[in-house]
Formats: structure tokens, sequence, C-alpha cells
């Protein structure tokens, strides 16, 4: 297999980034150069002459001054490979924190052998200073360092150590990284291999999840809180907040700052930070916009481990001040423009919202973008009686994301539900790993917000027009095993069932009902939310009339009838829903006069039940209920209850799908094989070479990437000229001995709509008719034309990839040809692609049942669109310049896979390393 060790684009590790360390301190991490001799010298000479005999097999001085030289550049008498080389050669990275260097990790390229091994590899250097070990410095620098390596083309590391370091060799073995040692007396040589793995990228997320989790505690489990901007008129954000923090019981010290009042809401008072008498971990900002910038810096002089700051209407300048200042002091940020945040635990009762009630202590940790989204969750769940474990409203999200709260939710031991609602997101992929991994321990509910481009269709058959950021999100949530809503009301009504109720093994739901036009309604809400209701089986229908009044039916819907007693119905549940038949029971009820069990007797016999622990969901629809969702109060826990038939299909619909999701393998990437990554880099370069600012592929260029990734074209040839034409089409002519003329010129995206195709030619004279017919109508555009034999038949398909800005690739696939613009039938995914989620884009097309023999048809090479799929997939992991790729149509027949047409477009882009830890920077 060829190698894809080529060098690539050069690198986007930032010129200066913010991660965290392992105890959530934040570092600021940047390339060295000239600038740093001294201060590398200084960590040098700082060691003990233990660390320096670890670090340079030789306590030196003149191996620390080698050592600062190389990184600044300079050459040391007598030893010329001090100097730093030049090229993308060497690499110094520093850590720092308030100024102070605390660590650096370099490497220098030692050998290419691409074209013969594939491999380049460097030498590399760490050293922490002896005060910061412990707390990840190293392993931070070295995660940042692959990053660049990779991107530089580099496929391995080496590093040199004393045998007895066994401090360095940990850091190596815990990279999660394939590292070989190779022992050679006193020395050992480690061997790194920068292949990305899932094995490596597990290791990153459980260090940026500790790391998350511990720079979060200041946040949410603060020991001190001071508001700055408690105001003494009614009315104000900033009281309002104080008063939530006094009469929530925070078990921690409180303080309040303000210049012109000795006590606020009995709080005393101090007329700026720099008086008071303890440091607080926490500080809300309650003070103008134009003040935030300015109280920000003060506390982070002061030693403030956090910040939430509740102004709203900074412009940019302040928001970036304000974000710059937080990242050069470490401190976490949450907000601006906010409600604020709340921790119900009962050793914290933290509530820094100005929000009108106090969230009760429960189970659901919510996170929102929008306070008024926010105040209306706090409110659903209360009306519930869904208590919550901790609530932040993360505002402009400058810093603290849900990928952050995610985090601390996996970890604090009280949250079993977490309701989300994101109108950004910062870092999909990074959010995406830890959604996965979060939601088979707890269920995630998100509403899907901003869905108004789901209503423009995609009106052009190129991938760009077809990926509305509606499919990006959407693809982001089921490949994550995230619960989307379409409102607030249906998360509720979604969280009251999850909560509640245990998941159903399937979407067979048994209806009952003591009124037969509820029924009705129940069922279609059922099958429209694509529930089933199944035929019960005479043995099941025998035992279920035998409890129930005489006219009772059983078919399912079951019609209990008006008379229904509450045993009765008990006994008829109980049955429906051990029967093993169904995975749920709905039970719609209405009050009626000849009832025999009054209204609140027929909801008691679902809510008090011999069989406590019921392992199939039962929910109840009470047509009559003010509420849309409550949760009755039942002998164990709660049930649901529904006013509307729909809203308790969604609901189970939900929930069924969270079965299936958890039911199914997490899946892994595959690696076709037969790539050649460095073919397809060599080939982009020359063409952005030739044009800097990108664009659309010739016919060549889109062959030689497209056989870079193995992906098969059907035969075709340039042709520049009428006799050209006519020749590729003596050549190429198939049996039936027809081809067809495709004309081309740059930028050309529908040859249908542009009538630049003549399909079915055959003989000399027809070829160069087609040909002068191009030429009169597009001689000032056309640079030449396509020849290929005309296609067999077979089902038409759509497959591309285009590259999100903030979502990263996504592959799409559906129905192809014209009716690709009409049908608009795609389904898409985020790459890369697991077989899983190969399975899924193949399956969620309307046109599937075509793919699979369904119409009259054989089933089509399924094995070779999953290839195709995987490939694109790869194609656009591998090549960030790769704007869009669109194959319509893909030609699906039971013997081949074959793309008919393709469009390439790429433009000036670098590589983006999507799970590199670092703290968010504003755009």
């Amino acid at each position: 297999m060829a190698s894809s060790a080529a060098p690539r684009s050069p690198a986007t590790v930032p010129d200066i980034a913010h991660a965290l360390l392992s105890d959530g301190t934040t570092v600021r991490i940047r390339p060295g150069g000239p600038a740093d001799h001294d201060a590398v010298l200084r960590l040098y000479e700082g060691m003990s002459p233990e660390h320096l005999r670890l670090r340079f097999f030789v306590a030196s001085h003149r191996s620390a001054e080698q050592a600062a030289a190389r990184v600044a550049g300079r050459s040391v008498p007598g030893n010329p490979r001090s100097a730093r080389r030049g090229g993308s050669g060497y690499r110094a990275l520093l850590a720092e924190h308030d100024g102070h260097l605390v660590g650096i990790a370099e490497y220098e390229t030692t050998s290419a052998d691409a074209i013969n091994t594939g491999t380049v590899t460097a030498d590399i250097a760490l050293a922490v200073d002896g005060h910061w070990h412990h707390r990840g410095v190293g392993t931070l620098l070295l995660e940042h360092l692959v990053s660049a390596a990779r991107a530089a083309g580099i496929t391995a590391f080496t590093a040199d150590a004393l045998a007895e370091n066994h401090e360095v060799l940990k850091v190596f073995a815990d990279l999660g990284l394939s590292t070989a040692r190779h022992f050679e007396g006193t020395e050992v040589q480690c061997v790194v291999q920068l292949a990305q793995s899932d094995a490596y990228l597990t290791s990153v997320d459980f260090r940026d999840r500790t790391a998350g989790v511990a720079s979060l505690r200041p946040v949410l489990r603060p020991e001190s809180v001071v508001v700055i901007g408690a105001g003494r008129k009614p009315g104000s954000v900033g009281r309002a907040i104080l008063r939530n923090l006094c009469t929530g019981g925070f078990t921690g010290r409180l303080f309040a700052v303000n210049p012109n009042a000795a006590t606020v809401l009995g709080v005393h008072t101090h007329p700026d930070l720099a008086s008071l008498p303890h440091v607080p971990e926490l500080a809300v900002l309650a003070v103008p916009a134009d003040q935030v910038p300015a109280a920000a810096e003060e506390c982070g002089k002061l030693g403030v481990a956090a910040l939430v700051s509740v102004s709203a209407g900074l412009d940019a300048a302040q928001a970036r001040t304000l974000l710059d200042i937080c990242r050069a002091h470490g401190m976490r940020l949450v907000g601006p423009n906010c409600l604020g945040l709340a921790n119900t635990e009962p050793d914290v009762r933290l509530n820094a919202t100005f929000a009108a009630a106090h969230p009760q202590p429960g189970t659901a940790g919510v996170a929102v973008q929008s306070g008024g989204v926010g105040i209306a969750l706090l409110s659903g769940l209360a009306r519930l009686g869904v208590g919550v474990s901790s609530f932040v409203s993360l505002g402009d999200k400058y810093d603290v994301s849900g990928n952050d709260l995610l985090q601390w939710w996996e970890c604090d031991g009280r949250t079993e539900l977490a309701l989300l609602h994101l109108e950004s997101f910062g870092n999909p992929r990074a959010f995406a790993r830890t959604a996965r991994r979060a939601t088979r321990r707890m269920p995630i509910l998100t509403v899907d917000a901003g869905r108004t481009e789901a209503g423009r269709a995609a009106a052009a058959s190129h991938t760009s027009a077809a990926a509305t950021s509606t499919m990006t999100r959407q693809a982001l949530f089921q490949q994550a095993g995230i619960t989307a809503a379409r409102s607030v009301g249906e998360l509720l009504e979604a969280a009251a069932l999850l909560h509640s109720q245990p998941l159903p093994a399937g979407t067979r739901v048994a209806v009952v009902t003591n009124a037969g036009g509820a029924g009705v309604l129940t069922a279609d809400a059922c099958a429209e939310a694509g529930l089933t209701l199944p035929p019960l089986g005479t043995d099941l229908i025998d035992d279920v009339l035998a409890v129930l009044p005489e006219g009772a039916t059983a078919t399912n819907p079951v019609d209990a009838t008006a008379a229904v007693g509450e045993e009765q119905l008990r006994a008829c549940v109980r049955l429906l829903a051990a029967s093993g038949r169904v995975d749920a029971v709905l039970a719609a009820l209405v009050p009626t006069a000849v009832a025999a069990a009054t209204g609140d007797a027929l909801v008691r016999s679902l809510t008090h039940t011999p069989d406590r622990r019921r392992d199939r969901p039962v929910a109840a629809v009470l047509l009559d209920q003010d509420l849309p969702v409550r949760l009755l109060p039942a002998e164990e826990g709660t049930v649901p209850a529904y006013a509307d038939p729909q809203a308790a299909a969604r609901a189970l619909a939900h929930a069924a799908a969270r079965t299936r999701w958890l039911a199914q393998p997490s899946g892994t990437v595959p690696d076709p094989d037969g790539i050649d990554p460095a073919r397809a880099h060599t080939a982009i370069d020359a063409y952005l070479d030739r044009h800097p600012e990108g664009g659309w592929l010739g016919p060549r260029e889109c062959a030689e990437l497209l056989d870079a990734y193995g992906i098969r074209q059907l035969p075709w040839a340039w042709a520049e000229t009428e006799d050209d034409a006519v020749l590729a089409a003596e050549r190429l002519k198939g049996p039936d001995g027809l081809v067809v003329l495709k004309a081309h010129w740059p930028g050309l995206l529908h040859k249908s709509q542009e009538h630049a195709l003549h399909l079915d030619l055959r003989g000399d004279a027809q070829v160069r008719a087609a040909y002068r017919d191009f030429e009169v109508r597009f001689g000032h555009l056309m640079t030449g034309v396509v020849v290929q034999p005309l296609a067999p038949r077979g089902v038409e398909l759509f497959a591309g990839v285009v590259q999100d800005e903030v979502f990263g690739p996504l592959v799409l696939f559906g129905h192809g040809g014209t009716a690709t613009e009409v049908l608009a039938d795609h389904a898409a995914r985020l790459a890369p692609l697991t077989d899983h989620d190969v399975h899924e884009l193949i399956t969620a097309p309307r046109c599937a049942p075509l793919l699979f023999g369904g119409g009259g048809g054989g089933p089509v090479d399924l094995e070779g669109i999953e290839q195709l799929l995987l490939r694109l997939s790869r194609l656009a992991s591998d090549l960030p310049q790769l704007a869009e790729a669109d194959l319509n149509p893909v030609l699906a027949r039971p013997d081949r896979i074959t793309a008919l047409d393709v469009r390439v477009r790429v433009l000036p882009r670098r590589a983006q390393d999507p799970y590199l830890r670092q703290l968010r920077r504003l755009r």
C-alpha cells in the first residue's frame, strides 16, 4: 500500500493555544523562538542536578546552554548542531503559566524515507520545571507536538532516556500511542508511532475530561463567591443574584462589592475586590459591559479562579479582551450574556442566577445558551417534579461549553439525565466523542434549534447546496446518540418518560382505552411516530377479554369500554405489559358518566400496581388534562401522563430510538486498502499552486484524486478538438456502439440544465455533430469535452463530501441523477465514518429499498457502496483543502458501483486537529 506519510499542508497547530493541565490549571502553549533563549536557560538552570542528569545524561551547564541555543536558533562554539535547523525539520513548543516557562518539548527530524518505507522520524526531547511535575505538563506538550508532527508528515518519534528515568518513560507509555522500547545498557530508546488510533483518542478524552472537570470545580463547587455589582435598587440583576445566593442557602463564604453601599440584603459589602478579607474562588460580574474587562482583570490579579459574566452587550473588542484576560490569569469563564448558574448539591446549594425561583435538587443536568429557554426548562422540570443537579446558562459561550458540562455530569455522581440547548458548537467532533461516551451512561436530550434552513429544499445537485446546517446538526445528534426534540415542549415530553420509565425494547405498542375514539387517535399518533401496534395473538386476546367487562374488544387498540373498573384496567395493563408481545403500553383514558370507576380510580390502576418493577414502560394519555405532560405519583416512582396522544407517541419513539442506539456497536473506522494520500496531496497542491484562490478541478485532476483513493470511474477521455472526440469515441464505445459527450468548463455544475450533455451518440457523424453543437453554444466557455461510453442501466445514486468550517467533513448519500434536485433524498454523517455509520447512511434515504432489490430488480453491489462511502470519508478526512466533492450520478448495479460524473472543488485550507486539547479561541 502506498505511503500516507508524505508532507502535508502546513500544520495548523495555533501559534498560541491555551489548554488545561490535569489539575485544571490553564497554561499557554506556543512555539519557541529567538526571544526565548534566556527563559529556556533559566528553566534548565533551575532544575536540580539530578533532573539535569536525567534530561541530558550529565548535569552540565553547557548542555543547558546548548538546549537554549537550539530553541533560539543560535550556535554554540564547538557545536554547530546546536543551532536550530531551518524549515519544518525542527519545532519547539513551550508551556507557560502566568508568564513563566514551565515546560518545553521539541522535535528534530532525523530521517525521511517516505518513498521506500513511508516513514519520517524525528528525535524528541522533553523537560518540565521540577515544581510542575505530576500535573500533566509533559503529556500536554507531547500531544501538541504530535499534532504538529503529523501535519508535517512525521510518522514516528524517537526519544533516548536513561533506564532509571521512570517518570519520562511513563509519560511515553501512557500517551496512548504505540510505543516500543529498546534497552542498551543504562539507556533506553523509545519509538513512538504517531498514527492516530481509537486508543490514542480515548486516552486524550480521558485526560481532557480529568482536566476539564478539575477546572470546573471552582465554577460549580466554589467555597467562596463574590457578586460584583450587587446593587441596592430592587430589580437590578446583581441584587437578584445576591438574593438567590442568600435565600438558596449557599454553604460557602459570600461577599459583595458595591462602592456606594455598606450592606445589600444584609450582606456586608466592600468598595472593591482588593478590600475583601479573602480571595473568592468564583466572581459573578453584574456590571455594565464597558466595565467587564476591568473587573475581570482585577479578579485575575487577585487570584480569582473563575468568572460568571451575566453582563450583555459586549462588543467584539471587549469580548476578546475579556477572554484574553481569563486566559492570561487561568480563569474559567461562564458567559457573558447569561442567566448564571446553580448547583443543588446539599453541601454546596449554589444559586448564582437571577431566575425567579430556586431549582429543586434532583438528577437532571441543564445547560442552555438562551436564558429564556433556560427559564422555560427550569419551569417545565419544576412542574414535572424533576429536580436539577446543576444548571448552567452558557450565554455567548466564550469559554465553558456544553462539552464541558457533559464531562462534569459524567463525573459528578448525581446527574442521570442531561438537557442541552445549544445554538452553536465550538468543536462538534470533540463534542460528539464526549456525547457518544456520556449517552451510554445517561440520556442526553437537546432542542434542535435554528431549523429555518430546513424549509429550503436542496435546489442544486452539488454537495454544498445539499448539505444544510440542519442536516449537519442532525448527523451529529444521530451519530452521538443524542435525543433531538423540535421544541422545548417536546424535550420535556421525552424527558418525562426517560426520567420515569424503563426503556422500551422496541417499537411495539399496545394501546388500551375506555373510549374507542381516544384509542383510534392514539393508534394514529403511534403510527405517525414510527411505532407499531402488533396483533396480540389469540391466547393474549382471550386472557385480556377475561378480565374486561362484557363488550370489550382486544384487537389492539384494546377497547375496555366505558364500564371498565379500576381492578379490571389494572389487570389488563398488567397482562399486556407482561405478555412479551409488546414493548410499551399506552393507556388513553377519558372520564365518562357510565364508568364503573372514577377518572382518578382509572389513573390509579396505572400508578398503584402490585408489580411495581415493570420492565416495560407504561404511560397515560389523559385527554381532559390541563397540562401538556405531568408525572403521576406512583407507589414506586412516577408515571408520565400526556394531554395529547401525539406527545405520548413522540416520547415513546424517542425512547425506542435510544434503545436502538444503545444496542448498536460503537463501530470502528475501517482503513481501506489501495489508497495513496501522497498522490492526492500532490495533485491538490499542484492545482492550488496554479490557482491560489482555489476552484473546481478539471476532469484530469478529479480522476487523479479518485484513482488515488481507489474509487471506480466509468472510462473516459478528454478531447479538445472534434477529431480527438471522434477518436476517443471509437476507442471507448461499448458493445452497443453508443457514447456520451459532456461539455466542460470551470465551474459548470448542472450539465443537464445547461444542455451540455449529448447521450446515445452512434458513429463519427453524430459525435462530430454533438461536438460542433457544443462549440456553437459554449465556444466562449468550453475548454474541452469528456467522452464516455454510454453507461448500462442501474440505480442512479448521489454521493459526496463537504467540508463544514465548524463541523468538519460531512459525507452525503442518496438518490442521484437529475432527480436529486427535486427529491432531495439525502442522508449525511460526519466523517470519519465507522462501519456502523456506513450502514446507517445506506439505509437512511427513501431510495434505500431499491438497493436491496425493491421495485423488482435484484440487490446492487452493497459492499461496493460501503467501499465508496468509506473511501470518500477517508478522502475528506485526509484532504482539508477538499471543499466539496460531488459524485452524481453513481451507477449502482449488482456487479459494481461506478461514478459516472465527478466534480471537486478545493480551497487553500490547512489541516485542523479537532481532538487537540485546547481551550476555545474567539473566531
